[in-house]
């Protein structure tokens, strides 16, 4: 494989601090290469200082692949609003695309009069030359097939971009970066705001992708999906891993037992040395006293003068050992710090929270939910999921009560106490610092504010920012503070980690996954909603609502077996009840009579069904006539459900 670029040495300061130092890495042909760190450790940075865009403090940058070749799709842009959806796609290349805006210029004056549309028509050939010989018309020809290719619509290409959900965002830029021939592909962030279909389209398009990537996410099972390789960034150093986000977990997991086994093996080698260091010391003393008052017997000085010389020797040799010891030692391990996060209820007793009653809400013609009809009990951890746009937010604010229902109910407990973390961020003080918010909370003293400001990962200097001042991370935290001091037995979290680092969002889950309270989570982060959610509410688009009782697990197993038993939810129902019906009664576990009845039956004659099973026990494959007619009739159905019309 043919390396493109080789990073060494590189640093960077910034405002004084060093973000990053000693960076050396290496990017070969064909790998997919995940940048993974805390936030703020300078991964965007380092980006930009390999693609040339930035400049570095210190090291060195060599690139065996022509920047030409390389493509970079950024976190942030800024495009003006007129811009179209085709325009931007465009803009990729910027050479071409400024021909091409010459060319249109001049088509436009030459439809004029006078030596104006004179000199157009002029330089019109010229201009019309350069852009064929570059291939500018081959471009845009590939630039509307890989539009089409990715799955945006015709009709889209002249909205304009900024009126795009962040999915066709994301397939506008790759498909004018793919269009471009990219060897190379950066992408920073290219998961923010996608919902579950997009993600799994990018997926699966990067997956496909002939070139090298090297890229910045915080999904981690985009990252599994995605990555052959991931690069840890901290601020000593880089360090590559083979394999996507679970196996770089596992190595660190590895590193971490060996460090800690190395260090305490070390450990115990420095004490023995310590150890015997002095007791060499106290010998020397004691041979060196012993041979100074031995005067009268000049042997016997001399013997105390030589052992004092060779406990002198040992302890050199002992000193020398524990010099090396100090050399190679690994030290404890250093953790990076990390948010410390419990969320507590205030111990209500109530089972049901929450109650939708066929509820239908709609923004005038644009149906968002038609009949919702669930509850929320203590312990249950609903998440809601659907395409961008599908009315999950408008979900949260109708069970919040900041929105009224077209028709229906909402009913909340009286006893219910809401924690609401927005997207939005809505509620922070901006203006008020981070510690004057806290100063404002009933009994808080100064440092106990500030000790509870830094288990959220703010420094000393942090907490006198003003929350407006701080970055959409750093706002996330200050709202988790206050949910943190709410005491609320029902959390609605609308994308809570939408801007937090992988570290800060297993802490958060671990936090929801302890919590006692209920939970109604939206969240497009696929991790979050396998550890956290019990159960499963699904929203079409157009109204429709579907709830499933289960986790995410058992929803994607369930969606399975139905692409391998179509025949929709209430035939597969059947079917299972069936399998089951038939396993009891070959089992002699079985009651004649019907199948909704049996469950029943059995509850009112436990005593007569269990001898019923010791007897069949004891006489297997014995049945009465009644229960081979009743096998006979379950296989039957079985096999009319399996093999309609057969």
């Amino acid at each position: 494989m043919r390396t493109w670029m080789i990073a060494r040495d590189l640093e960077k300061d910034w405002n004084g601090r060093t973000l990053f130092e000693k960076v050396n890495m290496e990017v070969t042909e064909g790998e997919r290469l995940a940048l993974f760190g805390r936030n703020g450790c300078g991964k965007t940075t380092l980006l930009r200082i390999l693609a040339g865009m930035e400049e570095s403090t210190g090291g060195s940058v060599e690139r065996l692949l022509p920047l030409e070749e390389w493509g970079m799709m950024k976190q942030h842009e800024e495009i003006p609003a007129e811009v179209t959806a085709l325009e931007r796609a465009y803009r990729e290349n910027g050479e071409l695309y400024a021909l091409k805006q010459r060319l249109d210029a001049l088509t436009r004056e030459m439809s004029g009069t006078g030596s104006e549309a004179q000199q157009a028509l002029e330089a019109y050939g010229p201009a019309l030359e350069a852009y064929e010989a570059l291939g500018g018309f081959d471009w845009e020809n590939e630039v509307e097939k890989q539009l089409q290719r990715i799955g945006l619509p015709q009709e889209t290409w002249n909205l304009p971009y900024a009126s795009l959900s962040g999915g066709q965002k994301t397939r506008v830029r790759l498909a004018a970066l793919l269009a471009r021939s990219s060897k190379l592909l950066i992408l920073d962030e290219p998961t923010n705001h996608l919902d579950e279909e997009s993600l799994h389209w990018l997926e699966e398009q990067l997956k496909a992708y002939a070139g090298t990537l090297l890229f910045v996410s915080h999904d981690r099972q985009f990252i599994d999906e995605v990555a052959t390789a991931v690069c840890e960034l901290n601020p000593d150093g880089i360090q590559k891993y083979r394999g996507g986000y679970t196996d770089y977990k596992g190595h660190k997991e590895r590193e971490l037992r060996e460090h800690e086994a190395l260090h305490k093996k070390q450990e115990q080698q420095r004490k023995a040395l310590e150890e015997s260091i002095r007791n060499y010391q106290q010998w020397f003393k004691q041979a060196h006293n012993a041979a100074t008052h031995q005067s009268e017997v000049k042997i016997t000085q001399s013997y105390y003068k030589a052992k004092a010389k060779k406990n002198i020797s040992r302890y050199h040799a002992k000193q020398k050992q524990l010099e090396r010891l100090d050399a190679e030692s690994v030290g404890s391990v250093r953790q990076a710090p990390q948010l410390k996060m419990s969320l507590e209820d205030e111990g209500f007793e109530a089972r049901t929270l929450l109650r939708f009653e066929h509820v239908h809400f709609a923004y005038g013609p644009c149906v968002i939910v038609k009949d919702a009809h669930f509850q929320l009990d203590r312990g249950d951890r609903l998440a809601v999921r659907g395409p961008n746009g599908s009315g999950k937010t408008t979900l949260l604010r109708l069970a919040t009560e900041k929105l009224a229902p077209s028709s229906g109910k909402v009913k909340l407990h009286s006893g219910v106490k809401i924690g609401y973390f927005s997207q939005e961020l809505e509620g922070l003080p901006l203006e008020q610092s981070l510690l004057d918010s806290l100063l404002e909370l009933p009994n808080m003293t100064q440092t106990e504010a500030r000790t509870l400001l830094g288990c959220f990962l703010f420094s000393r200097e942090d907490v006198f920012k003003k929350i407006s001042d701080l970055s959409m991370g750093e706002k996330c935290r200050a709202a988790f503070i206050r949910l943190y001091f709410g005491g609320a037995n029902l959390l609605v979290l609308d994308e809570p980690n939408n801007h937090l680092d992988i570290d800060t969002r297993e802490v958060m889950e671990n936090a929801l996954m302890r919590y006692q309270g209920a939970l109604l989570l939206v969240s497009h982060d696929r991790m979050l909603v396998r550890k956290a959610a019990n159960r499963i509410a699904e929203l079409d688009g157009e109204g429709g609502f579907e709830l499933f009782e289960g986790t995410l697990a058992e929803r994607e197993e369930s969606r399975r077996l139905r692409e391998e038993h179509p025949g929709g939810r209430e035939e597969n129902e059947r079917r299972l009840m069936l399998e089951l019906k038939l396993s009891e009664l070959m089992r002699g576990e079985g009651e004649s009579g019907s199948i909704s009845g049996s469950h029943d039956k059995k509850e009112n004659d436990a005593d007569k069904a269990g001898h019923k099973k010791k007897e069949n026990a004891a006489w297997p494959g014995t049945f009465s006539a009644e229960v081979m007619d009743e096998i006979r009739e379950v296989k039957r159905e079985l096999a009319e459900l399996k093999h309609p019309g057969s």
